[in-house]
């Protein structure tokens, strides 16, 4: 294993050719009602997720996990319950969302201090009205010289106005030192296709990640260096067998699980509004008695009841056993 910087206990990286390619589930932070973090509630959820065959490690403090609205103080706190609970048992990818670099820089030290493997460099949310190389560039390179982890990328959604970045800031992120994979999050094949085939050309060290939860299949047969998605936390076996199909070339394997995993993609992700993803993995995850109580930070609330009814019929055709007293 990769040493630990700044006094942490030894890192689960992998001491192999190309450590960080594999599939991460990106978890979320359950919550009590009162909207604290259930924190013992966390790390089973963690070490469920995270000890499943085939699961290389966790994205935390990632989108599922409501990293722009959790404290400072509240992500470094999830660093160090994973720490605690996988340190040495899955490699833990913590996410690095903030407006302001000096912040992002800040919390890039944190995750470090707390035993993360590697940060998750997230666009600003600001950057919807616009973003050039020259910021892009300048918000990394911040954030790097915090910390002395390898570095991911977030390649955002073709529809989340200019946060997604353009080729030429991609391929001057992609080349940036300490850079091991990108989270491709385009939402979009052709898109996905086109960060590929850049990151071949101009980078082939650094993984492509293949993450719109309702295009693994199709990411899967183009190509990718695994995922980090949060649908993980609800069909870990089921995602690690697709992949696994897809690369012994088992194509009828691959369909069935597709056939499996779609229904319930697009129950939480392709279902308007989309930015009540994270409200529907935590409802699900109710509905499965996994976690006491699906409460989201405001402003996202709960959900409505027919929509907990969707949900509870995406999972049962999923395979999965719902507790029907939850559904009504």
């Amino acid at each position: 294993m990769a040493s630990a910087g700044q006094g942490a206990e030894p890192k689960m990286i992998p001491d192999r050719p190309e450590p960080f390619r594999g599939i991460y589930a990106a978890t979320v932070a359950p919550l009590t009602p009162s909207f604290a973090i259930d924190e013992a509630t966390l790390e089973r959820h963690m070490v469920a997720v995270g000890t499943v065959d085939g699961i290389l490690g966790l994205l935390i403090n990632g989108h599922a996990g409501e990293n722009f609205l959790l404290s400072r103080e509240e992500k470094r706190r999830v660093v160090e319950i994973a720490h605690r609970a996988l340190g040495r048992r899955a490699i833990l990818v913590s996410g690095v969302n903030a407006e302001n670099s000096l912040e992002a820089a800040t919390h890039a030290a944190d995750a470090e201090t707390a035993g993360a493997d590697a940060i998750l460099i997230f666009p600003p949310n600001g950057w919807w009205l616009g973003q050039d190389e020259r910021m892009a560039i300048r918000h990394h390179q911040i954030v790097a010289e915090a910390c002395k982890l390898p570095l991911m990328l977030y390649q955002a959604p073709v529809g989340a106005g200019r946060l997604a970045y353009t080729p030429a800031v991609q391929e001057a992120l992609l080349k940036m030192p300490r850079v091991v994979a990108v989270k491709e999050g385009s939402w979009e094949v052709a898109a996905y296709e086109r960060t590929r085939n850049l990151a071949r050309r101009v980078a082939p060290h650094v993984a492509i990640m293949g993450s719109g939860d309702e295009h693994l299949f199709t990411s899967f047969m183009i190509g990718s260096e695994g995922s980090q998605v949060s649908l993980a936390i609800l069909l870990p076996e089921e995602i690690v067998a697709l992949d696994r199909a897809v690369r012994r070339g088992d194509l009828a394997e691959a369909h069935r699980l597709h056939a499996i995993i779609q229904p319930l993609a697009y129950a939480i992700y392709g279902t308007a509004p989309g930015f009540y993803a994270t409200a529907r993995l935590k409802a699900c995850l109710k509905l499965l008695g996994r976690i006491p109580h699906d409460s989201t930070r405001p402003p996202i609330g709960p959900l409505p009841r027919e929509e907990i009814a969707r949900l509870g019929a995406a999972l049962t055709a999923a395979g999965l056993a719902v507790r029907t007293r939850d559904v009504a």
